[in-house]
């Protein structure tokens, strides 16, 4: 479960009891759920749009490792977080779960997606 530090419920509660808008950032991990957690279904944001929205434009590789870091029953939708060329950057079956949750979600990803179609800005 992701704590969020000094609040009483974890954002994956507070997702789950239905709050869109994420709790109050208190540093940059926290502030990179928050804005994974705002991706709408049937869009894709990339590491960069995460990075810069998360407030640290540069630190892209920082998102994927705390993404990678994710205790596996989480509800952060992390699998709508692809490479900036719009494909997966997990290896194996990490990469098989991302395309099969992104595929029941409507996007074919046999192929690179189409950033300009479901890529999300914020």
């Amino acid at each position: 479960m992701i704590e969020s530090p000094g609040r009483d419920m974890s954002l994956d509660s507070q997702l789950s009891a239905g709050t869109s808008d994420a709790p109050y950032a208190d540093n940059f991990t926290q502030r990179v759920y928050q804005v994974v957690a705002m991706i709408p279904e049937g869009r894709v944001a990339t590491y960069g749009t995460v990075a810069r929205l998360a407030g640290s434009p540069r630190a892209a590789r920082q998102v994927g490792g705390i993404l990678c870091r994710l205790p596996t029953d989480t509800r952060l939708p992390w699998h709508r977080v692809v490479n900036r060329f719009g494909t997966s950057s997990l290896q194996e079956e990490g990469r098989r779960q991302q395309q099969a949750l992104l595929a029941a979600e409507g996007l074919e990803c046999s192929a690179p997606l189409d950033l300009q179609r479901y890529g999300w800005q914020g």
